[in-house]
């Protein structure tokens, strides 16, 4: 058996989650690798939904432009009436863009395509997926995980600092952790498949006999490819036919056209929808993120979307951590990440009792996980009333900003990358903070390195906002209490090496 030295993280698994906590670790310097027993990359449209805080998150990580130009938006809803006349609904609510909000649309773009933009970013920062590699064992310690991988008929000892299972709801990782998976099927089971498909356009997504769950067939084109996706309930018993002829047949039976021609399945899959939650999202130096943790039925488009804020909320810390910093930090991933996918899947579920009962397949700004907050964890610290519009655990939005020689700024622009910043009104800088590595404190105001023109920010004076990696506000501080920023930071960071040591 082949032995490999200690890494910082081994990630079991390649999908949306994995992949996405693989680009934060790469771009941290962390050492590790991301393994998937697939041979070859997943080749489906499962999740095809990129919700507004999601695009935030990708901009951070350096890929939002080229998901964009591998998808697009969603087309209008084509419902039939039973005479084949019909009628068109928008996706979603009617909204103008703030300069708060840049991502306000929910992109479409087919799983496969998200996933191979985002191992194009990780080749770019060093790393790639070794696919056909698998996790067929583990043993926690005190300083670390005993892993045993198979890579065809060669098995690797390695020794790794932290296991994170990604690996989708039938979790390795968990069912070796002995962590319960609660939840109960939605008593509905359904077909996707991806298709090459004639007899429609591709300018809007084709329903028919909406309301109809016996009867229900929904034809999606989807963005950035020449293929269609077909969405349709199924009776509970039986094997579906899920080749070329029998979704054509099916489709001709539900819509009554013979002009709809099915010439090829990329992918299709049956599933029975279901929701559930681990009982817990760590256990010692390992942790679940993404579908291990939470299933979700795909009505609302979230279960993608909180997948990758699973990985983009524990990558920091995970980094944090490697580096020193208080090991109660990583117990903030479990206590802010598990009640938001208990939200998420509340929310899927009433909207698929919506679709099942009225036929609604409308979705609103709740499915855009911009509100999502951690408002009562443990890191959020209000030590302001100053600053009333913001609060400790909220997200924090953009701002159109100017720099101090007169040019346009985001505010995003100066949160991207993996630091923390400190926003502050003072014009002093607090040397104790600004000399942390991996942080950033930039002063905003009259005279000031960030001018805030249209009081977007409306930084109070003598304010001061602490924006943690992730975009959310970590704490909020005035003149008074600037001190405690430091003890504040003595949380997330380890502790700074004395000058000259």
């Amino acid at each position: 058996m082949e032995v490999q030295s200690k890494l910082q993280v081994l990630i079991c698994g390649a999908g949306a989650a994995g992949l996405t906590l693989a680009i934060d670790l790469a771009r941290r310097g962390i050492s590790f690798r991301i393994i998937e027993k697939l041979d070859r990359p997943f080749g489906g449209s499962r999740g095809k939904g990129i919700q507004p805080r999601t695009q935030e998150v990708f901009e951070d990580l350096g890929i939002i432009d080229r998901i964009v130009a591998a998808g697009g938006v969603y087309p209008a809803l084509r419902e039939y009436r039973e005479d084949g006349s019909y009628i068109e609904k928008s996706m979603g609510e009617p909204r103008d863009p703030s300069p708060g909000v840049p991502y306000f649309i929910p992109l479409m773009i087919p799983q496969f395509r998200t996933e191979e933009v985002m191992r194009e970013r990780l080749a770019e920062l060093g790393h790639r997926v070794e696919f056909g590699c698998e996790l067929i064992s583990f043993e926690q310690e005190v300083s670390g995980v005993r892993t045993r991988l198979k890579v065809g008929a060669r098995e690797e000892l390695v020794h790794v600092c932290y296991l994170v299972g990604a690996d989708g709801g039938r979790s390795f990782v968990r069912s070796l952790l002995g962590i319960d998976f609660p939840g109960r099927a939605l008593g509905m089971r359904a077909i996707v498949a991806d298709v090459g498909l004639s007899g429609l356009d591709r300018a809007a997504w084709h329903q028919f006999n909406n309301g109809d769950m016996a009867r229900l067939a929904m034809i999606c084109p989807l963005a950035g490819t020449d293929l269609f996706q077909i969405q349709a309930p199924v009776p509970m018993e039986g094997d579906p036919d899920l080749s070329a002829e029998g979704l054509e047949r099916m489709i001709t039976e539900r819509t009554g056209r013979s002009d709809i021609k099915i010439s090829s399945v990329s992918w299709a899959s049956a599933y029975v929808m279901s929701a559930r939650l681990a009982d817990r999202y760590r256990v010692n130096r390992t942790f679940l993120i993404g579908d291990a943790a939470h299933i979700h039925p795909p009505t609302g488009g979230q279960g993608l979307n909180t997948s990758v804020q699973d990985a983009y909320n524990l990558g920091w810390k995970l980094a944090a951590a490697l580096s020193g910093a208080p090991g109660a930090l990583l117990d903030t991933y479990e206590e802010e990440r598990r009640p938001i996918a208990a939200d998420v899947l509340g929310l899927s579920i009433r909207l698929l009792a919506g679709h099942r009962e009225q036929g609604r397949l409308r979705r609103g700004g709740d499915t855009h996980q911009l509100d999502i907050d951690y408002s009562g964890s443990s890191l959020s610290y209000n030590g302001s009333a100053r600053d009333a519009r913001f609060h400790a655990g909220k997200r924090m939005p953009d701002a159109r900003l100017t720099g101090a020689a007169g040019q346009p700024r985001r505010l995003f622009d100066v949160l991207t990358g993996p630091h923390w910043t400190l926003l502050m009104s003072a014009h002093d800088y607090l040397p104790a903070v600004a000399t942390r590595a991996g942080f950033r404190a930039v002063t905003v105001g009259h005279r000031a390195e960030l001018r805030d023109p249209s009081n977007e920010l409306g930084l109070a004076e003598g304010g001061f906002l602490l924006i943690r990696p992730d975009g959310y506000v970590g704490a909020t501080f005035d003149a008074t209490g600037c001190h405690s920023v430091n003890d504040y930071l003595a949380r997330c960071f380890p502790l700074p090496t004395p000058e000259g040591q």
